[in-house]
């Protein structure tokens, strides 16, 4: 018998071969979908009528209920600060990932470094779209509660989050939404030409057996916050600039479907 650590390495290396073949040799993904082609997407505002302001962001298997709340100077964020006074932060998010949400059962308690990190993300995303402090001088506070997650939680929360701001009447200066991105850098060992392959708005099973996760938030004529972890030794610029350009591509037709389908 094999230890069960060796299984378990030996399954997810043959998942990933044989997703990743199967990309390069049909042009489909796990789901179905093409290289380049969005999840369904759905999204509802003001679910929530004593909030301030609240949303709910499908995409695929995906959703993330995102609340916001207003209030004064007063209830601004305080952050330790090792020179000086404090720092006062006006707007902050707050990113929960409970383990209901991928049918677990688990402990809830203190935010993990993975809830911190994403929650950090999204807020540098929505916060290059706050109006100035003297045209709105309120704390925000967001909150997303991830109810369920197959990839993109943290992306999800950018566009539940945009959503929100709105229902509770937050004048920002743009829409944005974000999307996550996938690679396969090496197509020639599955029969392709040797081009990597740039997947739009990758599902938790792509993340785990591709070699790349590229969130980018923004709205079709710029980016306000991007993240990338990658499992090679490094990407080129041709090929990180195909995975933006795509990347807007996918933004572009999502906040479509943001406008379209939120009241």
């Amino acid at each position: 018998l094999f230890a069960e650590v060796d299984v378990k390495l030996v399954f997810k290396e043959v998942v990933s071969k044989f997703l990743r073949k199967r990309i390069v040799e049909d042009g489909r993904r796990s789901d179905g979908r093409t290289p380049d082609e969005l999840r369904a997407i759905n999204s509802r505002c003001g679910l929530l009528p004593r909030a301030h302001g609240s949303a709910l962001f499908t995409r695929g298997e995906t959703q993330s209920l995102a609340v916001v709340t207003l209030g004064d100077k007063q209830m601004a964020q305080r952050v330790d600060n090792l020179v000086g006074a404090d720092e006062l932060k006006r707007f902050y998010l707050q990113y929960s990932f409970p383990p209901s949400c991928v049918g677990e059962v688990g402990r809830i308690g203190a935010p993990s470094r993975r809830e911190i990190g994403h929650g950090m993300l999204a807020e540098r995303a929505l916060e290059r779209i706050l109006p100035s402090e003297d045209d709105f001088p309120y704390t925000i506070r967001v909150e997303s509660t991830i109810m369920e997650s197959n990839g993109s939680s943290s992306m999800a929360s950018v566009c539940g989050g945009c959503l929100a701001l709105q229902d509770a009447g937050v004048p920002i200066k743009c829409s944005i939404a974000g999307i996550a991105m996938g690679m396969v850098l090496d197509t020639e060992e599955f029969g392709g030409d040797g081009t990597p392959l740039i997947l739009s708005d990758i599902t938790g099973s792509e993340d785990a057996s591709g070699d790349m996760d590229f969130k980018v938030a923004g709205n079709e004529e710029g980016i306000t916050a991007f993240q990338m972890d990658i499992k090679v030794g490094g990407i080129t610029i041709p090929v990180m600039r195909k995975a933006l350009l795509q990347a807007r591509d996918g933004r572009k037709d999502i906040l479509g479907m943001m406008t379209d389908m939120h009241y």
